[in-house]
């Protein structure tokens, strides 16, 4: 069934189900919960420097040069092993790393850097296949993972700082031994700052639906509008900004193609596209994530703050990502505020009073 939502002030329609039909993949285990218990709770997560940076290769083949990435006087360069940088469908592994820490520290579970993954389960919970050639992929993709590595530089104040970390410290993959050679589980050490993300709360939820994307640019521009459009009911974003934070490496023209199908096919979960005369492309809520509506059982409407809230509650918070600051607001809050915009902007300025800029 589809069902049409009118946002407030802006009166735009949009459907709350993509079409499924044609453009995504298919759901190769609708009852997976059947068969893999430890992993049928968890929420898909992922740590937000991942969504906001373009770390991973858009491409199918082997990338191995330095990728150099500025913005706004910061840096940030990811240089591959001769292996090949870590591309978008590799980070499915952390995707579900990030994810089964999240669920532990849910139900109260010690959780820390080395997290042990049944292949098996990791296979079918990012919606792979289970044959030979997909275990291989998956010993490849920790290849490129453990290979990848990120230099930066930080300031604060006067001082400039740089600093070189990967996205994993290690990666143990153990077989049975003897003729089968079956894959029976990999072990990955998370670096510190995916781990330092994860116990900051810097992450956000992705729809279930991420894994059924067929093309990695479809991937990359869900991530840019997980990330920036957030719950904001709009986003607009330049094509030029947006094929420079995607990391594409096709030409401008092309990729202006590439953007205009995914807005005619209308199938990215949470976010409609629509490409405008003057080179952009606005983002508009779809309105389906479920902290946007309101609980059955809840006499309050859904909160939708102004897209210009966002950018006086930055002036309070400077340092901090404002998505985040949103999350716990939404939860530290027991009833509808009557003015929300003033309200959030009001939590932002003692949220940065009680602790400051983030270390």
């Amino acid at each position: 069934m589809i069902r049409v939502f009118k946002t407030p002030k802006l009166n735009i329609m949009v459907t709350e189900t993509p079409n499924t039909l044609d453009q995504l993949l298919p759901d190769r285990y609708p009852q997976q919960d059947l068969f893999i218990c430890d992993v049928a709770d968890a929420i898909l997560k992922d740590i937000i420097p991942h969504m906001e940076h373009p770390f991973y290769s858009l491409s199918k083949k082997p990338e191995t040069t330095i990728r150099r990435y500025e913005h706004n006087g910061n840096w940030l360069e990811i240089v591959p092993s001769v292996k090949g940088l870590a591309t978008i469908y590799d980070k499915d592994i952390l995707i579900y790393a990030i994810s089964q820490i999240f669920a532990k520290l849910k139900k109260g579970e010690a959780v820390g850097k080395r997290v042990r993954i049944k292949t098996r389960d990791l296979l079918i919970f990012t919606n792979r296949g289970t044959a030979g050639k997909d275990y291989k992929a998956l010993c490849e993709a920790l290849d490129r993972l453990d290979g990848t590595r990120i230099r930066t530089n930080i300031r604060r104040g006067d001082e400039e700082r740089h600093e070189a970390f990967g996205l994993i410290d290690a990666a143990t993959v153990a077989r049975k031994f003897g003729i089968d050679g079956r894959l029976l589980y990999c072990e990955l050490v998370l670096s510190d700052w995916v781990f330092d993300a994860i116990r900051n709360q810097q992450a956000l939820t992705l729809h279930p639906d991420y894994f059924r994307l067929r093309k990695p640019l479809e991937r990359r521009i869900y991530e840019l509008a997980r990330k920036h459009c957030g719950q904001q009911t709009t986003w607009r974003c330049g094509v030029k900004l947006l094929h420079k934070k995607s990391g594409s490496k096709s030409p401008l023209k092309q990729f202006r193609y590439l953007l205009k199908e995914i807005t005619e096919n209308d199938h990215l979960p949470d976010y409609q596209l629509t490409l405008t005369e003057d080179d952009f492309v606005d983002f508009t809520n779809r309105q389906t994530m479920p902290s946007l509506k309101a609980p059955s059982s809840s006499p309050f409407e859904p909160i939708i703050l102004n897209p210009e809230t966002y950018n006086k509650a930055r002036e309070h918070v400077p340092g901090w990502d404002i998505y985040h600051i949103e999350n716990e607001w939404r939860d530290w809050m027991s009833e509808t505020p009557r003015n929300a915009d003033a309200a959030f902007i009001g939590f932002c300025r003692k949220w940065f009073e009680k602790r400051g800029a983030p270390a």
